[in-house]
């Protein structure tokens, strides 16, 4: 889950962080659908996750389910659950284990609201490099070489200024495609789903700190 976790939110959050001196095309587009974001009060998302590998055969299918607000999040797939309530992180397993830590012990975890903010200008080169049909496509690349991805395609719809699909290429040659299937960002999200609460989990879970 965890690495479901942090390859999901590279994602999103390429859409968001950036304030980096690249290409000014691609960053007016980015910046369009950031600020939208920014702006919102409530914010909920369904996405496919999809995986294939570097002859292109399928090799499985998820769907994740973000609600969001402010510095608060709730994110879900299957059974397994990560919450964070502003100061800590819970991060249910989907069995009998959750880990919590506080949001500045998560700190090198990509996080909704820390991509948001535009905390990592610094870590990527971005070009727009198609605006083809509907969508403007941009192109982006990690500065670290040592990422275990080569690059994150991000597409957007022209129209509504929202992000519409990504595209994550690895070291392998893997292929690693997410699909905005539904994105609202003037939800009204109840408080309690940003509320830890350990009676909605299995009797005998284990919390480690």
């Amino acid at each position: 889950m965890r690495k479901f976790y942090l390859v999901t939110l590279l994602v999103l959050g390429c859409a968001l962080f950036t304030h980096a001196q690249n290409d000014p095309a691609a960053k007016k587009v980015i910046e369009a659908f950031g600020n939208k974001v920014k702006a919102s009060k409530g914010i909920t998302a369904v996405f496919t996750l999809n995986s294939f590998t570097s002859k292109g055969r399928a090799t499985g299918s998820k769907q994740l389910a973000l609600s969001m607000r402010g510095e608060k999040y709730q994110l879900k797939q299957g059974k397994t659950e990560i919450i964070c309530d502003g100061k800590n992180v819970y991060n249910f397993d989907g069995a009998k284990t959750i880990t919590k830590s506080s949001v500045d012990e998560s700190s090198q975890t990509l996080s909704p609201q820390k991509l948001l903010a535009g905390s990592y200008e610094k870590d990527f080169s971005y070009k727009l490099i198609a605006t083809r049909g509907k969508q403007n496509e941009i192109e982006m690349k990690p500065l670290d070489n040592r990422k275990n991805f080569q690059k994150v395609n991000l597409y957007f719809d022209k129209a509504k200024n929202i992000l519409v699909k990504a595209r994550i290429l690895d070291k392998s040659n893997n292929v690693t495609e997410l699909k905005v299937n539904n994105l609202n960002l003037s939800a009204v999200l109840a408080d309690h789903l940003f509320v830890f609460n350990k009676a909605r989990y299995p009797k005998d879970v284990e919390i480690l700190d």
